[in-house]
């Protein structure tokens, strides 16, 4: 997976001013006749009020207001997968030079330029300046107001206007409504206090046959593509003439722009995915029905069980920018498809794909890492109504020995240490930047080396890389507690202690509720996939598949969150005829566990649950 370079820059706030931004916002609004609860609004839908140090969003949008500079921002590369299906009963074809490229990037209008025409600011002060950007920003509304309003209700069209799509504004009177509170990236607080007496969303309308979306999001339907690509071959998905089980949602990053994507799911020798997000209005498309079998994961056992959905965005460009509006539509979409197919909100169903297990020792390093340690889990958890801080988790109490934590570190405070977010520069330390994850030690001190994952980098050590994941834990992930030792815990990962720092007075993690598993025998075995025992596959026409164990193995005394119990089972799916598939489905029962920053099965005969 290949990257642009990022170009960043720290901006400081001016020490004792920690309400400056929120003193342009006002000064802005002023200037421009703009209702000051508009503006904010609009910027927190845009970029939480985040400057992100100058750098651009993945539309090509710079600053508060997002002002897009399309010439400023080339599309990245795209995604690159080694196995389309993640099924060895099903070996991928050849692939034609360029076939993955998401091809060339159109974007919204060069906003930045309209907004130096409006204000007399230079491009270059519009993209730098976060004060000089907000009053862009406000030029760009008030131009758009075909009449001047003190009332923030008045001002929708103008909303939708600035961000092509009325979604957006719904999206922004329910923030107005709400009202809202954070520090930003550089230092600020800003605060939009809630505004009363705006309307509710309007119904929305679509037609029939539509995507599959809750009544709050027009949904596009871009269908994927189900085509013949050769003798006894097909692609891009699957499709089921019955129900399926559906366990997860996987939460992936496109690794290129959004104008790309269906130039993409159209092409029967790409892969496939449910949905699309785009990133600067949280616009959805749909390519797949959820009745059928996306290939996104990189597991055909997690691809059966899953729904994926593509967020418009970039790994090592340090959340630059997945947008707010992204994620509020993301989670809305997320909590329709939970309800709909009974799943649980929380990191062990709602999984990202650096989460999904290889599915032998063979595909381990070639996993996605995507969406990264800049994907703020705990402010999506937050909007899908299930906070990590809830009332069944706790402050850890130092000294009581809790036997499972949540991790759970501060993400606009804590800026770990990566590497790796410019191609052309990979040992140079990428910006400081909130993330979601942990390191993980052999030891508890910080200067003590990282874990190595045997799986992810066989033979090699862990990185600070932002695409290794090998020493990482991430937030909401629950983990069984090996030992304390002063401002430092020790968890179960990958069949080894490894340490994070938790100090008391700035926990990274909480005290945790739930089920753990250990082990029963030493050299218990784990799998990336939950297939049957052979004796189920007699009399039907699908192919047995070997248990592949990883390379990991367990040990009594360790133990491991777990996440859900089943039943081993395999669907073939190697016709294009729906009616020719066959699911086995057998006795072989397994517990799923956060192994380590990925999940893995167990064999229920091989541990003990403790509950």
């Amino acid at each position: 997976m290949l990257l642009w370079a990022v170009v960043a820059a720290t901006v400081l706030v001016a020490p004792g001013r920690p309400d400056v931004r929120q003193a342009d916002f006002a000064s802005a609004a002023r200037t421009y006749g703009v209702p000051e609860s508009v503006l904010l609004g609009v910027s927190y839908l845009q970029s939480r009020w985040d400057a992100h140090g100058g750098a651009p969003s993945t539309a090509g949008g710079y600053g508060p207001m997002h002002l897009l500079d399309p010439a400023a921002a080339p599309p990245g590369p795209g995604h690159t997968h080694a196995d389309r299906r993640g099924d060895t009963a099903r070996p991928r074809p050849p692939m034609n030079a360029g076939q993955e490229s998401p091809g060339a990037a159109t974007y919204g209008g060069p906003t930045v330029a309209e907004a130096g025409r409006l204000t007399g600011l230079s491009a270059e002060r519009l993209r730098s300046d976060p004060a000089a950007n907000i009053r862009g920003g406000a030029a760009l509304l008030a131009s758009y107001q075909e009449r001047p309003s003190a009332d923030p209700a008045g001002w929708y069209d103008a909303v939708a206007r600035y961000a092509g799509s009325r979604e957006f504004a719904d999206e922004v009177l329910s923030v107005m409504r709400a009202g809202t509170e954070r520090r930003t990236d550089d230092g600020s607080t800003v605060r939009l206090p809630a505004t009363a007496g705006l309307p509710g969303p309007a119904p929305l309308r679509r037609a029939k046959g539509a995507a599959e979306c809750p009544h709050t999001l027009a949904c596009e339907w871009l269908p994927a593509a189900y085509a013949r690509t050769g003798k006894g071959d097909h692609g891009n998905h699957d499709r089921l003439d019955r129900p399926r089980r559906v366990d997860y949602i996987v939460i992936h990053d496109t690794e290129g722009t959004y104008d790309g994507i269906a130039s993409l799911v159209r092409n029967p020798k790409y892969v496939s995915w449910h949905y699309t997000i785009r990133s600067r209005d949280g616009h959805v498309a749909q390519h797949v029905h959820n009745k059928d079998i996306a290939w996104h994961a990189g597991n055909w056992d997690v691809n059966t069980r899953s729904i994926g959905i593509e967020h418009e965005g970039y790994l090592a460009k340090g959340g630059t920018w997945y947008t707010e509006a992204m994620y509020r539509a993301s989670a809305k979409l997320v909590r329709y498809l939970a309800d709909k197919h009974d799943i649980p909100l929380d990191r062990q169903h709602i999984l990202g794909h650096d989460n999904v297990p290889g599915t032998s020792a063979a595909t381990l390093p070639q996993m996605h890492e995507d969406p990264g340690p800049y994907w703020d889990w705990a402010h999506y958890f937050d909007l899908l109504g299930e906070p990590f801080d809830r009332p069944a988790y706790e402050q850890a109490g130092y000294g009581r020995g809790p036997e499972s934590v949540l991790v759970l570190p501060s993400y606009d405070e804590h800026r770990p240490r990566f590497t790796g977010c410019e191609t052309a520069k990979p040992a140079k330390r990428c910006p400081p930047h909130g993330a979601s994850t942990l390191w993980l030690r052999t030891e508890p001190r910080e200067d003590a080396p990282l874990v190595d994952d045997a799986g992810k980098r066989p033979g090699k050590p862990s990185t600070y890389s932002v695409y290794d994941h090998s020493a990482r834990a991430s937030a909401g992930q629950r983990f069984g507690v090996a030992e304390q030792r002063g401002d430092w815990t020790a968890i179960w990962y990958l069949g080894r202690r490894a340490w994070f720092h938790n100090p008391p007075a700035r926990p990274t993690a909480v005290a945790a509720r739930g089920p753990l598993v250990t082990p029963v025998r030493p050299g218990v075995k784990v799998y990336g996939r939950a297939f049957p025992e052979k004796r189920a596959y007699a009399g039907t026409r699908a192919p047995f598949q070997r248990h592949a164990p990883l390379p990991y193995t367990l040990a009594p005394g360790q133990s491991y969150a777990l996440g859900q119990t089943l039943a081993g089972a395999y669907h073939s799916a190697r016709s294009f005829d729906p009616a020719r598939h066959v699911t086995v489905k057998g006795n072989l029962r397994y517990h799923q566990i956060q192994l380590g920053h990925r999940v893995a099965f167990v064999r229920a005969e091989d541990v003990r649950v403790i509950r």
